[in-house]
């Protein structure tokens, strides 16, 4: 008789892959290659409709922002024609109503009323603030008498409608 075979006690040993699991081959070695479609879009999305919201907003804080000169070029002007009537008895007399002041965002106009008596002044806006006019009178009456382009009648100096 002749000798039994031996088997071998392990399988053959095959070459893999530092780190990875003999035996796993391409299956265990997932390698990152980047974004899916769906992710992108996702991303797409979410940052569409946060620009949706935000823009508008934003565009509204810098329009505000540039009404507060037209307030406050009115107030000194104002008190200015309150400083000639004290001096001279009446708004006419001097320089005081002769404003021709304009900047980038408003042009003023002071009308004198009643002889003399009263006045009004208007910022009427330009450029970018297109649309809103406001305007003082000389009993202190603040008024908004356009806002975005569209007639109105507000009581007071309007940031927003029917806000003061």
């Amino acid at each position: 008789m002749s000798a039994p075979l031996r088997l071998l006690a392990t399988a053959p040993h095959f070459p893999t892959q530092q780190g990875a699991r003999p035996g796993a081959g391409r299956r265990g070695c997932r390698v990152a290659r980047g974004f899916t479609l769906i992710e992108l879009m996702v991303t797409v999305a979410i940052l569409a409709i946060l620009s949706a919201i935000s823009i508008p907003i934003y565009s509204d804080y810098v329009t505000r922002s540039k009404l507060s000169e037209a307030f406050d070029t009115l107030s000194v002007f104002g008190l200015r024609m309150e400083q000639s009537f004290q001096d001279n008895g009446n708004y006419g007399v001097g320089t005081a109503c002769n404003v021709s002041a304009s900047s980038t965002n408003f042009a003023y106009q002071c009308t004198l009323t009643s002889g003399g008596q009263g006045f009004l002044m208007t910022a009427q806006g330009q450029g970018p603030v297109a649309g809103f006019t406001y305007t003082l009178d000389q009993t202190g009456n603040k008024a908004t008498t356009a806002y975005k382009g569209q007639a109105v009648s507000g009581p007071c100096w309007w940031l927003t409608p029917g806000n003061c």
